[in-house]
C-alpha cells in the first residue's frame, strides 16, 4: 500500500525549518531527506527513522522495524509524529550521525565501436 501524500506532508509539517527537509517520492512510498541526508523513509503511512547509536539513545525504549519487505530494519516512530520539537530533534541528530553521500559519478557517453 502507497502512503499519502497528506500523510508525508503532515510529517515534513512537523519538523523544523532548520534540519532542511525535503522528500522524494520512490516506488510509491518517500524518502525523507534532511540537509541532503536520507534520515527517514514513509511507507504504508508509517515513519521509520534510520537507525544511529545517538538516535536510539535518543529515543530509549525504541521499535524497530523493517520500513518494507527485505529492508534493514529502522526505528519506528509511532505516538511522537505529532511531537514536534521531540521529532525535529530526533531528525536533528540522525543527520548528524551518518556519513555524508558521496558525490554520484556523471555518466559518460560511451564511444561507437565503429
Amino acid at each position: 500500500m502507497a502512503s499519502d501524500l497528506e500523510f508525508v506532508e503532515f510529517v515534513v509539517e512537523q519538523i523544523a525549518d532548520e534540519c532542511d527537509i525535503t522528500y522524494r517520492k520512490m516506488f510509491g512510498e518517500y524518502a525523507v531527506y534532511s540537509k541532503g541526508k536520507v534520515v527517514a523513509l514513509i511507507c504504508d503511512n508509517q515513519l521509520f527513522i534510520k537507525p544511529t547509536a545517538v538516535g536510539k539513545e535518543f529515543i530509549g525504549d525504541y521499535v524497530e522495524a523493517p520500513a518494507y519487505p527485505g529492508a534493514k530494519p529502522s526505528l519506528l516512530i509511532e505516538d511522537q509524529i505529532e511531537e514536534s520539537e521531540w521529532l525535529t530533534q530526533l531528525i536533528r541528530v540522525t543527520e548528524r550521525e551518518l556519513p555524508t553521500p558521496k558525490p554520484k559519478k556523471k555518466k559518460t557517453a560511451k564511444k561507437s565501436g565503429k
